[in-house]
C-alpha cells in the first residue's frame, strides 16, 4: 500500500472529465472519490508531524493524504538539491478543507 498518496481516487474515465483534475492541483478533501478507506489512513492530530518541514506535501496528489498519519509518516521527503522556500510549494494553505 506504499505510495497510496500518488494515486487518485476515480479510474481513468472519470479522470478524463472531473472537474477537479487540474494539473498541478490536488484533489480536493470535500470530492466524494478523494475519500480514503484504506486502513492505514488515519487523520494526524500531532502537530511535529504534520507540520515536518522536510515532507513532499506535493507528492500527495489528494488533499485528505497531506493530513494523513501514513502519508506524513512515511512519505517522500523533499529533495535536498531541490527548490527551496516558496518554489518547493505551490503557495496555498495546504490545510484548507
Amino acid at each position: 500500500m506504499e505510495g497510496c498518496w500518488s494515486r487518485r481516487g476515480c479510474d481513468d474515465e472519470m479522470q478524463g472529465r472531473c472537474p477537479h483534475n487540474v494539473p498541478g492541483e490536488p484533489c480536493p478533501a470535500d470530492c466524494h472519490y478523494a475519500a480514503c478507506h484504506r486502513p492505514t489512513h488515519v487523520v494526524c492530530e500531532d502537530f511535529d508531524i504534520l507540520l515536518n518541514p522536510k515532507r513532499d506535501y506535493e507528492a500527495a496528489i489528494k488533499q485528505v493524504c497531506r493530513f494523513c498519519e501514513h502519508f506524513l509518516v512515511h512519505g517522500p521527503d523533499l529533495d535536498p538539491d531541490g527548490p527551496h522556500g516558496r518554489e518547493q510549494f505551490s503557495g496555498r494553505n495546504r490545510f484548507i478543507l
